[in-house]
């Protein structure tokens, strides 16, 4: 990219901290995009007259900021953020007022909303005191524990009631889990598309949070094994099912595959399986392939109803005690009232039920896109609460995403979930919350011809 910035003289402000200015007000402005190759260290140098040790400086401040990433062998570049520019796209916005498929949620019908009547109702003539009145153990009551032991078996998860601690949701046992084993400037690997939240959390963590290339299947394992004997690598944080915002599902020989490697260069791996519960299929969790250095979490925020922020993290046996702690300080514990519903759900069948209504209901909506935008739709899978679709020339992502703004439709671009290159863009649509399949299709039916629109002369300008 042909980047070309003027720094100004500042009365007591080094050359390294001018130029670390200018990076970051370039990136905030737009300047510089997400994923945009920087010069390299010789020649910034060469054509603002500082040396080359002055802009590895700059570079290395922006980076430990979380404004850049250095990838070995390949050069600096601008570090995908959560932006407000992101946030506003993906606000919650009342459904009178916006057709809102920006947001990836579990399908919200009237049996969630019976079920709720009736646990609250339940809990309200029970005795509530044995969940309203303790505040330890920390990492979640007895009971609980040994419900969630239960609920995760089925999901291929073996660990005793010891090593599960019961968060407030996947994010937090995320959150947890890393927290536990990296350090600021640690690199960590993920999906080259993933979660906007681990990109948010290596911001608040201060990790170097670098991208692999991925298939249908997710991370290739050649591209984890390189990166991995590149050297310096901490952890992986990845999602095998349903990946947000792809779709794509990990298979058996996959998820083996990326065992083996991480079990061979000793790294981490943190699997957030937020969606497992929502495939039948008897997959293997890598987390259980790897007992010294695998965290699973999973929740029911996706799979069950997304108001029950309960999750589960199952840690190996030697960071029982450090999770705990972590937790702790973060939130001191999971919200007791919240892990009783659950509990009680998965004992009564109610979590199994709502489960299959979930999967029934993410088939009849992937149905609906299909049927409406086939051809356009680059990755999903029948399970999915989420679409990943391709931009059509001559579009631009940010021109499709202010066009069906316009027309009450609200999408989200790549930007929150790009971590690393090869990426290719494209926009996600998300199918669930309280939405008919009449006015899914309607908010899909836009979509369609919108993509078949010539774009506006300002967005076939930008194209480059």
């Amino acid at each position: 990219m042909a980047w070309r910035p003027s720094l100004t003289k500042q009365k007591g402000v080094t050359k390294h901290a001018a130029l670390t200015e200018r990076i970051i007000a370039d990136i905030d402005s737009g300047v510089l995009k997400p994923m945009d190759r920087m010069p390299t260290h010789r020649d910034l140098a060469r054509q603002l007259d500082l040396s080359v040790q002055t802009v590895s400086l700059s570079y290395k401040e922006a980076e430990r900021l979380g404004f850049l990433s250095g990838e070995i062998g390949r050069g600096t570049f601008v570090k995908a953020r959560v932006t407000d520019r992101a946030g506003r796209m993906m606000l919650d916005h009342s459904p009178n007022e916006v057709l809102d498929l920006s947001i990836i949620r579990g399908v919200y019908l009237d049996e969630h909303e019976t079920a709720c009547r009736e646990v609250f109702r339940d809990m309200a003539e029970s005795d509530i005191a044995s969940f309203m009145r303790p505040c330890r153990p920390i990492a979640g009551l007895d009971r609980h524990r040994e419900t969630a032991r239960l609920w995760l078996q089925r999901f291929g998860v073996t660990a005793g009631a010891d090593r599960i601690l019961v968060t407030n949701g996947a994010a937090h046992g995320i959150f947890l889990a890393l927290s536990c084993i990296v350090r600021p400037g640690d690199v960590v690997l993920c999906e080259n598309l993933t979660d906007h939240g681990i990109i948010g959390l290596s911001n608040v963590l201060g990790f170097s949070l670098k991208g692999l290339p991925t298939d249908h299947e997710g991370v290739l394992p050649d591209a984890l094994e390189a990166a991995c004997a590149s050297g310096g690598v901490r952890a992986l944080v990845l999602i095998p099912t349903l990946n947000n915002p792809t779709g794509h599902v990990a298979g058996a020989e996959r998820r083996t595959a990326i065992a083996a490697i991480a079990a061979r260069y000793g790294i981490f791996v943190v699997e957030d399986e937020v969606c497992r519960p929502m495939i039948d299929e008897q997959l293997p969790s890598i987390a259980e392939m790897l007992p010294e250095l695998g965290f699973f979490v999973t929740s029911f925020t996706k799979a069950v109803i997304t108001g029950l922020r309960v999750g589960y993290l199952v840690v190996p046996p030697s960071y029982s005690i450090r999770a705990a702690s972590i937790l702790r300080v973060s939130s001191w514990s999971g919200t007791y009232m919240a892990g009783e519903i659950a509990t009680r759900w998965i004992e009564n069948g109610t979590a199994q039920r709502l489960l299959e209504i979930q999967r029934k209901e993410a088939r009849a909506r992937q149905a609906i896109a299909a049927g409406i935008l086939d051809g356009h739709i680059a990755s999903s899978h029948p399970l999915s609460l989420c679409a990943w679709l391709k931009v059509p020339a001559p579009w631009t992502e940010d021109g499709l995403v202010r066009a069906l703004a316009n027309l009450n439709v609200a999408v989200s671009p790549s930007e929150p979930f790009i971590a690393g290159p090869g990426h290719g863009g494209g926009i996600r649509i998300c199918l669930g919350g309280r939405l008919s399949h009449e006015t899914l299709t309607k908010a899909l039916t836009t979509v369609r011809q919108t993509f078949e629109q010539l774009p506006p002369v300002y967005d076939i300008g930008s194209i480059s």
